[in-house]
Order: C-alpha cells, then sequence, then structure tokens
C-alpha cells in the first residue's frame, strides 16, 4: 500500500492503480482493512487535485462507523478531517451530479453516521422506527410514494397510511436545521423538502401517537461510541 500511494503521488495515477487502491483501502467503497486510516492525510493532500483520491478519502471517513474505526479517525486525523470537510464542501459548492456522496461525506465528517450510512435524495426513501408508545415498527416513506407513516405488511404493502406533518423551517434546529440550511444553499430542493419532513412528526397507525421521526430513527441507530466532530 504504501509504495501504492507513493506511486500516486509521483503522478503515475492510472485507473488500475486506483482500482487497487481501493481494493487495499476501502473494499467495495465501505469496508476499511487494516492501514486505512493511516493512509488518510495521505489521500486528503492528494485529494486537493485528484478526484479519485477525494471519493477515496470520503468513502474511508463513512465507513468509519464500524466498531472504534470513528473515534479513532477523530482522534489520529483532526487537520486531515479538517481540510477534507473543506473539499468536500467546495465540491459541493459547484452542485455535482453525485451531489449526495458529499452531503453524506459530511454528515459523517459531523460524526452524524447513522445519517450518512441512510440518507437518500427523497426520491423514494422509506426508514423504519419503533413507536416509543406501543412498540410498533412504523414505515416512514418519505418520495415519490407520498409522505407517510404506515405499518407494513408482506402481503397488503403499506397499511393504514398517516400523513407526516413536515416541521417548519422555524422548528429546525441543531443538525436538522445544518442539513436543511446545506441543501437551500446548494439549490437541492428536494433534499431540503425532504429533510422537513425526516425531521418532522409521524402519527403511529395503532395507537395514533406522534413520534418525531429523527428523533425516534437516531436514537435507535446512533454509533456505539461518542464521537468527537471537529467543531
Amino acid at each position: 500500500m504504501p509504495v501504492l500511494l507513493a506511486q500516486v503521488e509521483a503522478g503515475a495515477a492510472s485507473e488500475s492503480l486506483w482500482r487497487e487502491l481501493w481494493t487495499m483501502l476501502c473494499v467495495e467503497g465501505e469496508t476499511l482493512v487494516p492501514g486505512s486510516l493511516a493512509a488518510l492525510p495521505r489521500l486528503v493532500a492528494l485529494a486537493r487535485s485528484e478526484t479519485q483520491a477525494l471519493n477515496m478519502a470520503g468513502a474511508i471517513v463513512r465507513s468509519a462507523m464500524t466498531d472504534d474505526q470513528g473515534e479513532r479517525m477523530f482522534m489520529e486525523s483532526p487537520h486531515a478531517i479538517a481540510e477534507l470537510r473543506d473539499l468536500v464542501d467546495r465540491s459541493l459548492r459547484t452542485r455535482p451530479s453525485d451531489y449526495l456522496w458529499g452531503f453524506r461525506t459530511l454528515l459523517a465528517i459531523e460524526g452524524q453516521f447513522h445519517w450518512s450510512a441512510v440518507l437518500g435524495d427523497f426520491s423514494d426513501d422509506f426508514y423504519e422506527v419503533a413507536c416509543p408508545h406501543c412498540s410498533l415498527t412504523v414505515t416512514i416513506a418519505i418520495g415519490g410514494y407520498g409522505h407517510y407513516s404506515s405499518y407494513r405488511d408482506w402481503c397488503a404493502g403499506d397499511v393504514d397510511r398517516r400523513d407526516l406533518r413536515a416541521a417548519s423551517v422555524t422548528e429546525l434546529d441543531g443538525m436538522g436545521r445544518w442539513m436543511y440550511d446545506l441543501a437551500v444553499r446548494d439549490g437541492q430542493d428536494r433534499l431540503a423538502e425532504g429533510i422537513t419532513y425526516l425531521m418532522g412528526r409521524a402519527e403511529c397507525p395503532r395507537c395514533a401517537s406522534v413520534l418525531r421521526v429523527a428523533d425516534e430513527y437516531a436514537a435507535a441507530n446512533l454509533p456505539p461510541t461518542r464521537l468527537h466532530p471537529l467543531s
């Protein structure tokens, strides 16, 4: 791996070389191997001018949600993480075709690994949350099929649908407001609208209690370690 990185740094960035590095550092773009985090600062330095390096560094950060990798990443490479955040943010301002990739990478950098792993573009998104009152597994749909909560039946599909209640912009705060403002800044209207539903409220189809979608999902899917994202 050090030899391959040295070759890339020397300008020998062929497609086959990058494919080999992907295999060695981030298998399938989502599984880290020994040495992945150690390679991160060198990849970030390359990312200043090399898109492949930016993609690989982003994939490593997003994949660091496993085990203790996320905690180690913030502790061992704070300067590289800070620069990567700036590079990704700069890329998002150009409104690239793969915008969601960068958006999810920034979420990982902010320590929001649960959203980084599952957030879609809200063209056809589904999330599952447990009702805090009756424990029913509630399906949340945000996208082309509608904006609703329901009970998912394997034969009948989504039954007893209840309309979601989107959060108003003034109600958004914390990470929800950060996500919304970033999407609006970059003209990602569907993403911004979807975030208001994700941060909004849903009605349980069994007991009719109202729950906050994002709160219930985050509570069930936060990583096991307490991460310390950059401030």
